[in-house]
């Protein structure tokens, strides 16, 4: 897959808000709540917080992923 695909796909953000929930950045990248826990949020994704609340930015979550593609 090119790079310029994955940006096409996951620049998507323009019906979310700036700051996400766990459930709408699951949402954002397709996957359930567990699957986000278990390969974003304990592999040290940033997050912003919201007095004791994380919400991620769209931006943060794409270039996640992209640092983290397999060859």
């Amino acid at each position: 897959m090119k790079m310029e695909s994955v940006d096409r796909e996951l620049s998507r953000d323009g019906d979310y808000p700036l700051l996400l929930t766990r459930k709408q950045a699951a949402e954002f990248l397709g996957i359930d709540g567990n699957s986000f826990d278990k390969y974003f949020r304990h592999r040290g994704l940033r997050c912003f917080m919201v007095g004791r609340r994380e919400r991620y930015l769209t931006s943060e979550l794409v270039a996640f992923v992209q640092a983290n593609l397999v060859a």
